[in-house]
């Protein structure tokens, strides 16, 4: 590795493949923590989240009507309506089962004539009821270890009675490694910020230096990974720690890098913004779900090409596509123009084996963060 005062010069470039088998190989998660209910959500379970209870805990009703034995309607119609005796009970929905009815009439299945109530139509024995463990069984598993909670678990849990959890939150640290006010950086700190809450982590900034000497449970620095005279990221890191791989056959991101600070992994992502987004999608993201443990798979869909994607043999590429009409159209390659990427709705990989794909290929459209 270069001096401090040389400049940062890429030997090799590391296939894509083996620096995630490095990553699998390095990256650990972090040790879970509890976590009240309402805070854990979008965080990554540690463990199975468990039914303590059976739902309901008694029969309830499912709508508002009258409780009444099924049997005792049987045959009944408007024509020829069937005695209730005793006079049904009124219930409301939610409300729980008198002990001698096993289903609910509608309230325009039941008349009252003279103080006596009759039946206009049959119901069937447990319609209109919620039985008994019908909502959740005790000891069933609600969400699994490695799942993110998502908005719609704060209501199952809260009905089931979970109050806390065991997550895993990665702890971050952000930082904008080249110096000097730079607004495309800032956007691209900010833009992945975001993307790291909502996979699940903690985000912290500061310097590079300090970061990399910090208690966080990963560093990501943006910039300062090329051969520029003020680009020094990967010669920081080899002072204060090691460098796996600078360079990495990854298009945009060739000058990105990876390495460790004690247990804490460091990835280094190029300044440029499509080469950040590209490094950050291919790399950071499972960089990030390792340290998670998270087995969340990226909502993903298919697509067929418009028209032929060219690629580098051994080289991995990340291509933004537009979708039309379920076709997916690629728009930019190697370099992405900024109306490129805002015209873009998500991306695809094409492997270094592969040359890239003709048209009319299926390929997998992943989002945006």
């Amino acid at each position: 590795m270069a001096g401090d005062n040389e400049t940062q010069r890429i030997a090799r470039l590391t296939p894509l493949a083996d620096v995630l088998a490095r990553i699998e190989a390095l990256v650990l998660p972090v040790e879970p923590r509890p976590a009240q209910r309402h805070l854990a959500m979008g965080r990554v379970l540690a463990e199975d989240v468990v039914a303590p209870a059976g739902l309901p805990a008694a029969a309830r009703a499912l709508r508002d009507g009258f409780a009444v034995r099924a049997e005792a309607t049987a045959d009944a119609s408007a024509y020829a309506p069937a005695p209730l005796l005793p006079s049904p009970l009124r219930v409301d929905v939610g409300e729980i089962m008198p002990p001698d009815a096993d289903a609910i009439a509608p309230l325009d299945a039941v008349i009252g004539r003279d103080g006596r109530h009759e039946a206009l139509s049959s119901v069937a024995p447990g319609e209109g009821v919620l039985a008994i463990d019908a909502d959740i069984r005790a000891g069933a598993i609600l969400r699994r270890a490695g799942e993110r909670l998502r908005a719609i678990d704060e209501v199952i849990l809260a009905a089931a009675g979970v109050a806390h959890v065991m997550v895993r939150e990665p702890r971050i640290h952000l930082v904008q490694a080249r110096a000097g006010s730079d607004t495309v950086l800032e956007a691209a700190c900010a833009l992945l910020a975001r993307a790291i809450a909502a996979a699940g982590g903690s985000v912290l900034s500061g310097e590079l230096a300090a970061a990399l000497d910090g208690n966080a449970d990963a560093v990501i620095a943006i910039g300062g990974t090329g051969s520029g005279r003020n680009d020094a990221s990967v010669r920081t890191l080899a002072r204060l720690g090691r460098v796996e791989m600078h360079g990495i056959a990854l298009s945009p991101g060739e000058t990105a890098a990876f390495g460790m600070v004690h247990a804490r992994p460091v990835l280094l992502i190029p300044g440029r913004i499509d080469a950040a987004l590209a490094v950050w999608l291919a790399i950071g993201c499972p960089m990030l779900a390792r340290l998670s443990g998270s087995r969340d798979d990226t909502q993903a869909a298919t697509a067929r090409l418009t028209r032929k994607v060219a690629s580098p043999l051994g080289l991995a590429e990340v291509v933004p596509v537009r979708i039309r009409a379920g076709a997916a159209e690629p728009i930019a390659s190697g370099y992405w123009p900024l109306d490129a990427i805002a015209q873009s709705d998500g991306w695809i990989l094409v492997l270094p084996d592969s040359e890239g794909f003709p048209a009319g290929a299926e390929v997998v459209v992943k989002p945006w963060p």
